[in-house]
């Protein structure tokens, strides 16, 4: 049977919030941008958490194309966050944001965080969006420092989410779904599996949300109105992670 679609965005008598949320490795726009728009449309996000934006020659204009062409406007990163970008509707509130370069090892690339708080109604929340090393004892290290960002926002919930570059199995993995909800185990829909959109095997991309966000189903978006497989593959080397979130009024 077809998976059923996620809950559209909303607003709740209680000033809770429902938002639908996709993180997504753009592999830097090097492939078909038109059908990475599409994607990114077809899944009606409030917030898109990108990695791999462009970061060189005239990158602000072509993140800005890409945000314009999906129905977003852009939040904060792309090459000033090393990768890591954030876009959002017009139904956020940008509270503030910040563009974070982490440590550098040398020999390794260099990584940072894409920040922001936002509020959707009387719903405020954190957001953050990383690209993890591939050196597992960097990726580790890293996956500290993104606990401490999240906590550093001071935002009554978060969310973070990216390619971490490796799975649940793994130690760095483990310690961010210890620490946060992991958005797929705890309320699993669609795909399972964000590499390679040609030979899907590992689930290496993931959302996380702290406590008291009800998670209300996450996963990569196969089979859904308007997202064609043909886009999937010619979007990027990865697949999408599409969550929708219910979060609480802030008091």
């Amino acid at each position: 049977m077809p998976t059923p679609p996620l809950p559209t965005s909303h607003t709740e008598p209680d000033g809770s919030a429902v938002i639908r949320v996709l993180s997504y490795n753009i592999r830097s726009m090097r492939d078909d941008t038109e059908a990475l728009a599409r994607v990114i449309r077809a899944c009606a996000p409030d917030l898109v958490l990108v990695q791999e934006a462009p970061r060189f020659f005239r990158w602000r204009k072509k993140l800005a194309r890409l945000a314009a062409a999906s129905g977003q406007v852009i939040l904060s990163g792309g090459a000033t966050a090393s990768g890591p970008a954030l876009l959002s509707s017009l139904r956020a509130t940008v509270e503030r944001s910040e563009d974070v370069l982490l440590p550098l090892t040398p020999g390794l690339h260099r990584r940072g965080f894409a920040t922001a708080v936002v509020r959707f109604g009387a719903a405020r929340l954190g957001v953050l969006s990383c690209h993890l090393s591939l050196q597992k004892d960097e990726r580790y290290e890293q996956g500290g420092l993104l606990l401490d960002r999240l906590a550093a926002l001071e935002a009554p919930y978060a969310i973070a989410g990216g390619d971490v570059n490796e799975g649940p199995g793994g130690r760095t993995f483990k310690r961010l779904a210890t620490e946060l909800q992991d958005c797929w185990a705890v309320a699993p829909w669609g795909g399972e599996y964000t590499s390679t959109p040609t030979d899907p095997h590992q689930r290496i991309d993931a959302l996380f949300a702290t406590e008291g966000i009800e998670v209300l189903g996450c996963g990569v978006p196969l089979g859904q109105p308007g997202v064609r497989e043909t886009d999937l593959r010619a979007a990027t080397d990865h697949l999408p992670v599409l969550a929708a979130l219910r979060v609480p009024a802030h008091k």
